[in-house]
């Protein structure tokens, strides 16, 4: 239970689900930012700008897709940076050894 001072003049229920929704927006966008960086436009023109802004929200779609419809039920509800760090993620050594190279691959998160 919570208190909510407000000026809005709606009815006290729909005032609480006012305030969810702009927490569960709110979600989102820390989501975003941090698993997909859109927090980055970096590039002097606006229009690639607004394309990499684009590629970060169709990502951050894809990654909510892929949560909802392909993961198992008791990852599902991770955040998409955990499933960046734990999932994707994975920590490696690239060598260099006569004419070959090898990629030494960490199994921590893959094999607990």
């Amino acid at each position: 239970m919570g208190l909510i001072v407000t000026d809005m003049t709606l009815p006290g229920r729909a005032v609480v689900r006012s305030y969810n929704k702009r927490g569960t927006a709110e979600r989102c966008i820390k989501e975003g930012k941090q698993s997909v960086k859109m927090r980055r436009l970096s590039c002097h023109l606006h229009w690639s700008n607004e394309v990499r802004f684009w590629l970060s929200v169709i990502a951050h779609n894809l990654g909510n897709l892929w949560r909802r419809l392909v993961l198992p039920r008791r990852i599902a509800n991770w955040s998409l940076t955990s499933l960046q760090q734990r999932l994707v993620k994975t920590g490696g050594r690239l060598l260099k050894h006569g004419r070959y190279y090898w990629l030494l691959l960490a199994e921590s998160h893959l094999t607990r």
